[in-house]
Order: C-alpha cells, then sequence, then structure tokens
C-alpha cells in the first residue's frame, strides 16, 4: 500500500552479514543465533538442506499470484506458515529477524494485492491505517486476545500474582492446569476490562456467532467461567448477542457503548479461511455502522489478533532487558531469555468521522492491542466515568499509543467512501454455515503457489513492490517513510544548495527534491536526524544547512506531533524550521506546525 511503511521502506534493517532483512536466508550457513530445525514442506523447488536452492541464496519478499492462472482462487485458502510463539521466535532469530523462510516457510515472505483483498484495501485507505500497531505477544491467536481484554499475559514481573494463571500464557492451552514447567496455566484468574466497564455502568457486549473460533478470550478466565447464567459475565461476555443482534442494534441506535465482535470462524481470514470471506464482514459490519443514526458518533475499530504465519520486515519495538512483566526466560527452553512482545506489526484501522481523509491517513505511533483499551480509558475519562485497569503491564502502559493523536476532533468527515463489492462467501444447503474455504480447500490438492526463487527482482528494487502514491501522516513520528513536510503551499527541500531551501507544493508528493528521511537517535525517541531522499545529505552543521553523508555532522532535530495541526521542527534546544510567505526557510522562537506526508514512490 502506497503511502505506509511496507516495501518502500528507506530504514529497512541491515544484519552483519550485510544483508537487508528482505533477503531471509534459505541457508543455514549463514550467521543464525539459534539452533534451529528445518521444517519445509510443498514443492520440489523449495527444498532447504543447508545449501542454496537452484543457486538462490536468499528469498525475497513475493506476490504469491505471480504466476497467474487459478492462483487468485487457490491462494485464498493457502496456509503460509505457523503463528505460534516457537516458529515467530524462531523467524525473530534474536533480533536478525532474517529466519522467515527456514524457520517458518517461504511463502511467509508472500504478499497479496490490492485485487486480491479489495475490501480490506479500501477501509484502510478511506480513513486512517496504523502501520506500527503490532501483536501484544510474539505467539497465536488466544495469547494476544487475553492482552486484548486484559492488558497482560501474567509474565513473571506482571500485576498478577503466579497463582492466577498463566505465568505466562503464550500458547493456545484451554485444558485446566498447567504445562509442564508450570506455565500457560488455565483458566485465568484476573480481572478484564469489560468487568470494569460493568462496575462504571458503562454498557458493553460481545456479539459473536455460534462458531466463534473459541476465540471471545472472556471464556478464558475463571469468573466468567463460573459466572451464574442470569448474571451479566454470562449474558454479555459468554452468551453474547449474535451478529444479526449487532446489525440490528446499529440499525436503530441501540448499540452499547462498547461492543466487541468476535467473528466467525470461516470469516476469520485465518489462514485457510478465505480473506476475500473476510473482506466481505468487515463491509457488513461497516455498512452497518455507517448507514445507522449512530454513525455521528462513532469509533469503528479493525484489528488482527496475530501474525497468522505472514513474515513482518520491521523487528518489533520492545521493551529493554529485564522490564518487569515483558521479558522471560522461554519456558519451551529453546530460545533463552527473550520478550514475549509486542511483536510484529499486524493489519489496523479505524473507521470514524475524525480518521476520514480524502487522500487517506497513516497512523504512525507504536501501538498495540493494549492502545484499544487505552484508548477506551482516555474517552470514558471525558465522559466522567473512571475504567482504567489496574492489571496492564505497566511498560505497555507507558510506552504504547493511546490512539487519540488517530483523530482530528475539530474537523469530522461524515462522508462515507464507495467500498469494492464484496461477494457473499458460499454457504451450505440449509444457508446455515459458511464453507467457501472448505470448498477451496477440497479443489486444490496444494493451494500453495510456486516459490520464484529463479524469478526474483533486484533487492536493490524492492520499492517497485509498492503502490505509488501518499498518505497524510498523523502521531508521534516512527522510522520506515520517505516524509514531505509542507507549509502554506511550500514543501521543505533540497534545491541542491548548501542551504535547505522550499519549493512549491503539487498535490502529486512526489518531488524527490522534497522527500526526506528520519534517523531516531534512539528507541522511542522524539529526537531525530533528517537526510535528504535525492542525495543523502543531513540536516546540520548550522541551522538549516545541508552537510555531507556523515551521520556525526549532522544535527538532532525533536519532530514533535500536536493533534489537529501537524507536526514541528525544532533544533535541539534551538529554534524552530519556518517556511516564510516567500519560500525561504527561516528561524521560529515558537512551534510551527507543517503537514507531513508519508509518499511512496519508485524514484
Amino acid at each position: 500500500m502506497a503511502g505506509v511503511r511496507g516495501y518502500s521502506d528507506p530504514n529497512v534493517q541491515i544484519n552483519p552479514d550485510g544483508r537487508t532483512v528482505w533477503q531471509q536466508n534459505i541457508n543455514l550457513n549463514v550467521t543464525s543465533n539459534l539452533d534451529v530445525q528445518i521444517d519445509v514442506t510443498g514443492q520440489s523447488d523449495w527444498q532447504l538442506n543447508g545449501s542454496s536452492a537452484k543457486g538462490a541464496d536468499y528469498l525475497l519478499p513475493f506476490y504469491l499470484n505471480w504466476e497467474g492462472g487459478n492462483s487468485t482462487e487457490s491462494t485464498q485458502c493457502m496456509v503460509a506458515g505457523d503463528n505460534g510463539w516457537q516458529d515467530n521466535q524462531a523467524a525473530l532469530n534474536g533480533g536478525l529477524n532474517n529466519q522467515w523462510a527456514t524457520n517458518n516457510t517461504g511463502w511467509s515472505w508472500g504478499f497479496f494485492k490490492r485485487s486480491d483483498i479489495p475490501v480490506q484495501y479500501a477501509i484502510a485507505d478511506g480513513w486512517i491505517v496504523g502501520d506500527m500497531y503490532q501483536e501484544s505477544v510474539i505467539a497465536s491467536t488466544a495469547p494476544n486476545r487475553v492482552f486484548w481484554m486484559s492488558g497482560s499475559i501474567n509474565a513473571p514481573g506482571s500485576p498478577q500474582r503466579p497463582d492466577q494463571g498463566g505465568n505466562p500464557y503464550i500458547d493456545n492451552v484451554f485444558i485446566p492446569g498447567c504445562d509442564e514447567g508450570g506455565f500457560n496455566c488455565y483458566p485465568l484468574m484476573w480481572k478484564t476490562c469489560p468487568e470494569h466497564y460493568e462496575e462504571a455502568g458503562v454498557s458493553w457486549s460481545i456479539f459473536q456467532d455460534i462458531d466463534n473460533f473459541d476465540d471471545n478470550a472472556l471464556s478464558y478466565f475463571g469468573q466468567y467461567q463460573t459466572a451464574a447464567n442470569d448474571s451479566n459475565l454470562h449474558l454479555k461476555g459468554v452468551a453474547g448477542e449474535p451478529l444479526n443482534e449487532f446489525y440490528a442494534r446499529a440499525a436503530n441506535g441501540t448499540l452499547p457503548s462498547v461492543s466487541i465482535i468476535v467473528g466467525p470462524m470461516e470469516l476469520s481470514e485465518h489462514a485457510p479461511m478465505a480473506p476475500k470471506d473476510g473482506g466481505w464482514l468487515q463491509k457488513k459490519i461497516l455498512e452497518a455502522v455507517t448507514q445507522g443514526p449512530g454513525w455521528p458518533n462513532s469509533v469503528l475499530i479493525f484489528s488482527y489478533d496475530e501474525s497468522g504465519g505472514w513474515g513482518d520486515h520491521v523487528t518489533p519495538y520492545h521493551s529493554p532487558p529485564g522490564t518487569p512483566g515483558e521479558w522471560i526466560d522461554d519456558p519451551h527452553k529453546l530460545y533463552g531469555n527473550v520478550y514475549v512482545g509486542p511483536g510484529f506489526r499486524v493489519p489496523f484501522y479505524i473507521v470514524s468521522p475524525w480518521t476520514r481523509t480524502k487522500t487517506g491517513a497513516v497512523f504512525t505511533e507504536n501501538a498495540d492491542h493494549n492502545s484499544q483499551m487505552l484508548f477506551i480509558e482516555e474517552w470514558l475519562a471525558a465522559k466522567g466515568k473512571s475504567v482504567v485497569t489496574d492489571q496492564m503491564v505497566l511498560w505497555r502502559r507507558q510506552h504504547m499509543s493511546n490512539l487519540v493523536n488517530a483523530f482530528d476532533f475539530d474537523h469530522p468527515d461524515y462522508s462515507v467512501p464507495e467500498i469494492p463489492d464484496a461477494t457473499a462467501p458460499v454457504v451450505d444447503a440449509r444457508g446455515a454455515y459458511y464453507h467457501g474455504s472448505f470448498e477451496c480447500i477440497a479443489k486444490f490438492a496444494d493451494a500453495r503457489p510456486t516459490i520464484p526463487l529463479q524469478n526474483q527482482i533486484d533487492h536493490k528494487d524492492m520499492s517497485t513492490l509498492s503502490e505509488h502514491g501518499f498518505k497524510l501522516m498523523r502521531g508521534a513520528l516512527t522510522e520506515g517513510r520517505y516524509i514531505v513536510f509542507e507549509l502554506d503551499g511550500w514543501a521543505l527541500s533540497n534545491t541542491g544548495s548548501p542551504r535547505v531551501g522550499a519549493t512549491r507544493q503539487v498535490s502529486e508528493h512526489d518531488d524527490i527534491a522534497q522527500r526526506w528521511v528520519v534517523h531516531q537517535v534512539s528507541e522511542g525517541s522524539d529526537s531525530f536526524k533528517v537526510s535528504s531522499a535525492k542525495d543523502g545529505r543531513y540536516l546540520g552543521g548550522g541551522f538549516g544547512v545541508l552537510c555531507d553523508h556523515d551521520q556525526s555532522a549532522a544535527q538532532d532535530y525533536i519532530i514533535t506531533f500536536s493533534a489537529g495541526q501537524g507536526y514541528s521542527l525544532q533544533l535541539k534546544d534551538g529554534p524552530f524550521l519556518s517556511i516564510n510567505r516567500w519560500g525561504r526557510v527561516v528561524r521560529s522562537d515558537a512551534p510551527i506546525y507543517f503537514q507531513a506526508f508519508s509518499v511512496t514512490y519508485n524514484n
């Protein structure tokens, strides 16, 4: 997608072997931080026997339907890789993040295009997409949904007691007791966020169908399992309401304050369930909200619980070693002392009148599933209700976004863009169950495409995989994008002279002279060094002066986002950058706010 941290990432990680993260190892002789096992299934042209495969020595990302034919149909029900703790920690490889092919599968490094998942693209384009939103745990569904509903998996050092379950809860385990070694203890016994809503008199409900894929995390907690059938914990949290009731209540304006939707298995997009069927569900939910009377006051958040076996080139943003509730000695005794999360990035977009933009927007702050709870806390605090949980891991509360900066509350836009048609999922003869994916599985003996080891692009041409375009930026700045800073029709520019200048901006935002790359001074910092995409020179050597390509001569700029205003660029302990009405870059003693655009072009 254009305008997000993707295949045009200018800050892509380069590992000690000189390869970028794009170049995934397919040879275990390449430096590895872990002892790993190869588990390869599939075609004869993908054999990892400790040596190169047919002359290729790395795997680059590839379009899953590159061969054409019936692959656009078959890949809808393919399984790329595994989403569990062990395989994803192995892929992460101690932070090198280069073992997706050898420790998950080569298909983990494939991707879909807009034509394959048009609904998801259109929703993300129509409102705001978060490109630094991470799963909460480097693990599978259940642990991530526990974080989503409670703020913890009870890793040692968390707010919970060890005897309250988990300690830690890192796998999909639903059997009473603990795994050997005293982890994955079930059921869980600490307080969930919906219990705070209940106590504060805030209306809420789970909405789910009969086959909820065991994805209702509230049912993992003992207090819900033992709740009386006529109690609100049972009625709202375990039984919940059917999805048809959500559509009806959205239409008549009677939805509760907080609605939690758990999609049915067949529409979950969890491989081998078809992404196109998930798109149909997303559009149906979106239409129910945007066509209902509550739309002017609504926020609809779409999120995915975990990585689903798909790879991510961004090594997760995480806490320092030893942070309580965040680092553990791997209970499986494979990886040593590791962080539990946040993990790899997962899709995330927010639909509301305050996140709608005609050109699309990208939210750049570090966020995870806790962020949704933090947003609800902020929203209800503004209404005079306290639902702050004391069960959330402290580092998450301090370092994960509360999402507020994704919204422009001063400029709502109630319009709704056209979303592509979504083909209704195939149902059985009675119309009772969706089963399109199962028909797909039965039709194709192997739904996976050939891995194009001999048909790869040059690794220096990764940006050719990206769509062209741009998105308006919101949120605290993070790396991973080319940025245009615009003020009153002028764009901060590298005009070729020793001083930074300004040129007139045009709507396409495609002038390379106006494109900048930020380099975070330290992880999580708001201080950056800024270089030009045109020639690599840095801002430094004096106010508004371009220096050579050496970062040591670059000056630090504090880049601050203010909701509804934009981004200020302040020389550390000095003045702010500004552009006067004649297009000259000047100093300002007061903050001057630029609009910023994340842009994606091949040049």
